[in-house]
């Protein structure tokens, strides 16, 4: 080997580059006087690393090794185990656990928990490094292990592991439990010590603030450095580093450990040299020290598995003791150096910002701006440190009467109190959700401190003054912690307190973004104007049940609107050709989980226009107010006939994400001619399960059978292809069906052995809507058993071509599908002339349907007067008075006109996840239809009566009378769905009406 000496660093190290067959790289002669012996390593360097030959030398003996500076990968035969799932069964094999330290015996036992279980891990006497690793890991450390399985010499009958243990062999990973300083060996982390430590801020953290005393110089000089004390690694090894900070210990004199914010490294001086040994004895521990040198690799048996770099040293060249009053006169780096990577996001400004390119709004709201606060708790990060701030919010947490959190609606921050400071304000004995307003600095969290969870985890802000703005009372009838969330009657009972959670905030603001943005695009590129129409309106004859609303005059009520729909159309009357509004729309209906006594919806309505077009519109609306975290949307939506959502997913509000789609199975069971008896639309739809995904769990079959009740005019089976089809087709269900109709299953289906076959026949559309509700479960339960994955992805179709008409509850009458200013289909205006066969009538009525939930829904309407009183007077047999007011303005020279509403709340119950669209309305009604705030509804006073004209009459009370059972027995044996369980017998159950 052929080297040019470049310099002696000193009596310990020489470093030389060397050249040898075309390879360079760092030669290190170095005598180890404490371990006496020598090792001669050769490292090639290339482009990707940079690494250093290190030779230890002395005259007694001499031993070749090969050093490597990373990690190895473990065997590729290594098994991972739990540890409460070792055991004998793993003897010899090289497996991997990863736990928590219980207990440490005699240095070189240790005992680690998981989930699972116990396991006992052992260092081997000859094996010295092991035996000081686990003597130096202190109890609660999380470590990952590699070694052998063995048996104990002395079993331990108590636990399941005690036959076996693990022979350690490497240690790879540890996680520190965590002191009050985020420091030292107590400090949790993720040590290893061989692999790039992780990319973090090099500002000023809070230790190293506190510890600089308000020095100028000092904080210019720690925000402008290139390395830190933690980060070294042994891919350093040959590079030339400055560092900054204090020492925490000396050892024996030459070896002292250099720390800052960051954590330590190990520094080597020459003794020899007087001028750093002057130095380094008249340091203190609040002195400020520069050290420059190069980083080299510690000896095998010296390196320190505690710490993250104490696989290295520096071996110093120039040692500074630094002046706190003396200015930093050094290279400043560029705001983007010194900052995070990772930006702060908060709830407000970032979560809901779509991706589209209509955004006129600015990216960061000025938030701040008219407040006494210079922040939100949400937005401070890296690229704040060392800002002066003031922050106003709640007290969320306090711990060790040193640190708190303060919130408000936008995020969290960590506050820190100083020293000096926590006697004096007592932050313990302040209540949670106190208003509190802060005034401190911006600091960088210590390395092991930061809260990756939060948004604000990489700063925490040195408490300067502090003032309480509003105490809150010591008891809250609701803690605001995500672990233990109040039942909802409590929430909306105390709807200001529960509005503070996390998701609370979140989903108010996207409904605000995202209703801004649908105003943005309707008003900024389509030309709408926003009208604001009444709330008290007159009843309107064949919708929904109305509230009505008392006048002062006698007998006379108002109603409060369904919609704006009769409103709206005369706006297209009055020129008003593109209209739309944020509406708020009122029904006194059964609340459920998608449904509110009160709503709001996005009303739009335009002229000249048509079905297309009006569809065209809504997707450009949706695609520009869609936030990002719900992925993109494809355009144009999918659009489905009514007729084809009925067959291929038996409902009209289809969940497109999943196929799964139904078979008409008509023709092979009209072969009996039996089954379609007393039906006048008979049909049947059926499903088919391929094996291995065919089983038919208990609970998915009483699920199965009570959807089935609520079909009263249909039969329901489900039958399991076993053992095989040719037995199949001649066993149980033959006796229902008959062979005729097994066989033409069997052909039409293709049906193989172990396949699970569903259907249902009858009336059509009740056997497609109760196959369209079995699709549904069956998918469903399927993915609580794993076979699928949920799809947690965004689907849009259009469903057109309803039905303009459905038969009413009494014989001979009908009902509007939709609404009566629905226009009918144009091809089917002879139908309507001559009215027959009117449920085969089509309107021009339009759904849109997000996962399998009717989220709008619109039409073109009538136009002609005398077709719209055709349709409500001879059809709906409606009182034509009641509409007068609708059909003048119809003869008033009303032009074409089609319009569309959007279900606000459900669909941004859809977009942020939750089950109830309560979660995204800020006061909601309750389950009941109350409202549990302000406990409406509520008695109004007699003089509130009186002046209303209004007097309350008590219904009394109906008995009903009690049937006996046998006299309903056989009435309700006429009904009943079949089914056949999975070894082929026959299930019946009863249908309920």
């Amino acid at each position: 080997m052929n080297g040019l000496l470049c310099k002696v660093v000193n009596r310990r190290t020489i470093l030389s580059f060397c050249r040898s067959e075309g390879n360079f790289g760092i030669l290190s002669l170095n005598t180890n006087e404490k371990y006496n012996e020598r090792i001669v390593t050769s490292h090639k360097l290339d482009t990707r690393n940079q690494g250093a030959f290190i030779m230890h030398g002395n005259n007694k003996r001499q031993r070749n090794s090969f050093i490597d500076f990373y990690t190895p990968p473990p065997p590729p035969d290594v098994l991972s185990v739990k540890c409460g799932d070792l055991w004998q069964g793993y003897l010899g094999m090289y497996v991997r656990l990863r736990g928590r330290i219980v207990k440490a015996r005699l240095g070189r036992f240790l005992e680690i928990r998981d989930s699972r279980g116990i396991a006992q891990l052992v260092a081997d006497d000859d094996n010295p490094r092991m035996l000081r690793m686990f003597q130096s890991i202190p109890i609660d450390s999380y470590i990952t292990v590699y070694g052998i399985v063995r048996s104990r010499l002395t079993p331990n009958k108590s636990i399941p592991t005690g036959y076996v243990e693990l022979h350690v062999e490497d240690i790879r990973d540890v996680d520190y439990p965590m002191d009050e300083n985020g420091s030292g060996p107590n400090q949790r982390r993720r040590l290893n010590t061989s692999a790039p430590a992780a990319p973090v801020s090099r500002t000023v953290t809070s230790i190293e603030f506190k510890k600089i005393n308000g020095s100028k110089g000092l904080l210019d000089r720690l925000n402008n450095r290139l390395t830190t004390c933690g980060e070294l690694r042994s891919i350093d090894v040959g590079k030339h580093v400055t560092l900054v900070g204090w020492i925490d210990r000396k050892k024996h004199g030459k070896f002292l450990h250099l720390r800052d914010g960051y954590g330590q490294t190990q520094i080597v001086i020459d003794n020899e040299n007087p001028v750093i040994k002057q130095t380094v004895a008249a340091i203190n521990a609040d002195s400020f020290v520069l050290v420059k040198g190069h980083v080299v690799s510690r000896p095998s048996s010296n390196k320190n598995t505690a710490f993250e770099t104490g696989d290295i040293e520096v071996l110093v060249e120039e040692f500074q003791m630094l002046d706190p009053e003396l200015p930093y006169d050094g290279p400043i780096l560029p705001q983007n150096q010194v900052q995070s990577e990772t930006e702060p996001m908060d709830i407000a400004n970032n979560t809901v910002e779509t991706s589209q390119q209509q955004k006129s709004a600015p990216k960061t709201p000025k938030v701040n701006t008219f407040t006494n606060r210079t922040h939100t708790c949400g937005e401070l990060g890296d690229k704040d440190i060392g800002k002066e701030v003031v922050l106003c919010g709640w007290l969320e947490f306090e711990r060790m009467r040193k640190f708190f959190t303060l919130r408000d609606g936008y995020g969290c921050t960590q506050i820190m109190l100083p020293d000096d400071l926590g006697e004096k304000l007592r932050i313990e004995t302040i209540p949670f959700e106190s208003i509190l307003q802060v005034k401190g600095t911006v600091m960088g969290r210590p390395p092991g401190m930061r809260n990756e969870t939060m948004a604000t985890g990489g700063i925490e802000v040195i408490l300067s003054d502090l003032q309480i703005l509003n105490k809150a009372k010591s008891k809250l009838p609701i803690e605001i912690r995500e672990h233990n969330r109040a039942k909802e009657p409590l929430r909306l009972e105390y709807r200001y307190i529960d509005l503070r959670f996390s998701d609370m905030q979140k989903n108010l603001r996207t409904r605000s973004k995202v209703l801004m943005k649908m105003r943005e695009y309707l008003i900024n590129h389509a030309g709408f104007v926003e009208v604001e129409t009444p709330t008290l309106f007159r009843r309107s004859p064949g919708g929904a049940q109305e509230f009505v609303v008392p006048s002062r005059k006698p007998g006379h009520f108002y109603s409060l609107v369904q919609s704006p729909q009769q409103l709206k159309q005369m706006l297209m009357v009055g020129a008003i050709d593109r209209y739309f509004q944020i509406a708020r729309c009122y029904r006194d209906e059964a609340t459920r989980p998608d449904r509110q006594p009160e709503f709001t919806q996005l009303d739009v309505e335009l002229s000249f226009s048509d079905r297309d077009k009006i569809m065209e519109l809504i997707e450009k609306v949706l695609v520009n107010c869609w936030p990002d975290f719900c992925g993109a949307l494809n355009t144009p939506f999918p659009r489905l006939t009514y007729d084809q959502a009925m067959a291929d997913y038996g409902t009209d509000k289809p969940d497109i994400r999943f196929a799964m789609k139904l078979i008409d199975i008509t023709k092979s069971i009209e072969l009996n001619p039996e089954l379609k008896e007393g039906h006048k639309n008979f049909g049947s739809s059926a499903i088919l399960i391929k094996f291995p995904h065919s089983s038919l769990p208990n609970q998915l079959k009483e699920n199965l059978n009570n959807i089935a009740k609520q079909y009263p005019k249909t039969k329901f089976v489900t039958s399991k292809i076993v053992p095989d089809v040719s037995q199949w087709i001649e066993g149980g269900l033959t006796r229902l069906v008959g062979q005729d109709v097994t066989k033409a299953l069997s052909s039409e289906l293709h049906l193989e052995d172990n396949d699970l076959l569903l259907f249902a026949y009858g009336d059509k559309e009740q056997s497609q809507l109760l196959m369209g509700r079995v699709r549904v479960a069956m998918r469903q339960s399927m993915e609580v058993r794993g076979i699928y994955t949920p799809d947690t992805s965004f689907s849009l179709c259009w469903v057109l071509d309803f039905p303009l008409l459905s038969e009413g509850e009494k014989e001979g009458t009908f009902e509007s599908v939709h609404h009566p200013f629905t226009a009918p289909h144009p091809d089917d205006m002879h139908l309507l002339h001559a009215q027959k066969d009117l449920p085969k009538i089509r309107s021009l009525a339009y759904d849109l349907v997000l996962n399998g939930q009717e989220i709008g829904g619109g039409s073109i309407r009538i136009h002609d007067p005398n077709l719209q009183k055709l349709i409500i007077q001879d059809l709906l047999k409606l009182d034509i008075t009641e509409f007068n007011h609708m059909l003048d303005a119809l003869r008033s020279g009303c032009p074409p006109h089609g319009g569309i509403a959007l279900g606000i709340d459900r669909l941004l119950a859809i977009m942020c996840n939750v089950e109830s669209i309560r979660d995204v309305i800020a006061f909601p009604k309750g389950f009941d239809g109350k409202d549990h705030l302000s406990k409406a509804p509520m008695p109004i006073t007699e003089a509130e009566k009186e002046l209303y004209n209004i007097e309350i009459k008590v219904p009394e009370k109906v008995t009903e009378k009690v049937t006996e059972t046998g006299n309903s027995s056989s009435k309700s044996a006429e009904n009943t769905n079949t089914s056949l369980n999975e070894s082929g017998t026959t299930e019946t159950i009863k249908a309920m009406s």
